[in-house]
């Protein structure tokens, strides 16, 4: 009994010394994809509500000490640049790889793939190939992380429909069709598209979606 007792015990250690381990990493973490979605397709209540689903889903990671920007571009007056509003670097996901010391090797050859595109949990994104797919990350923004110029909606309304528009996305997992730069770029892909006019969270969800954002800690 006394042996079964000091196993239980040892176990129970070695379970909490990995618990704190885990913890130590995700409050370092300045990095992540959501692990879910707001729920409403692109709709996310604009860059606002964006920024309150990283900065929630950071707190309940325990990382929530850092202030928390998703990565979104907009369009028309006042545009803004995904690339202006997520700090200066360098980031690390919640296992500790740096994805980019800044944002001019986030926009070249940064380290994200399926590997390391992480969610705040420290789980993998399912990706090209898999069942289901949701791979596609919302970013409204052009491959050096500037906003779409012209009339053609790219952001959903700026964030705010989940009817008619679309929105450009990004490839997580790096992968696509082909081996295209679009296949893949992990923030300019392919415009969201769908039967419901292209920003609902079924049409997300059918070409290979949840609705996904990217989130950097600013400081």
């Amino acid at each position: 009994m006394a042996r079964i007792a000091r196993l239980s015990l040892l176990a129970s250690a070695v379970l909490l010394a990995l618990g704190a381990s885990i913890s130590a990493q995700q409050s370092g973490m300045t990095f992540f994809v959501t692990s879910v979605g707001v729920g409403k397709g692109a709709d996310l209540g604009g860059l606002q509500g964006a920024d309150r689903h990283c900065q929630s889903l950071a707190q309940a990671a325990g990382a929530g000490g850092k202030t928390w920007r998703a990565y979104l571009s907009t369009q028309g007056t006042g545009a803004v640049n995904a690339r202006d509003r997520i700090g200066k670097g360098p980031w690390q996901n919640a296992k500790g790889a740096i994805i980019a010391k800044d944002v001019d090797e986030l926009h070249s050859e940064n380290n994200l793939n399926k590997e390391t595109a992480l969610t705040e949990q420290g789980n993998t994104i399912p990706g090209s190939g898999d069942q289901p797919n949701k791979h596609d990350i919302l970013t409204g923004s052009q491959p050096d992380g500037t906003a779409f110029s012209g009339d053609k909606d790219m952001t959903c309304g700026n964030w705010t429909k989940s009817g008619e528009g679309a929105a450009m996305l990004g490839h997580a997992d790096r992968k696509g069709f082909d081996e295209s730069p679009a296949s893949k770029s992990w923030n300019s892909s392919h415009a969201s598209r769908g039967p419901q006019g292209g920003c609902s969270q079924a049409d997300l969800n059918s070409t290979g979606g949840a609705g996904l954002l990217y989130c950097f800690a600013t400081n």
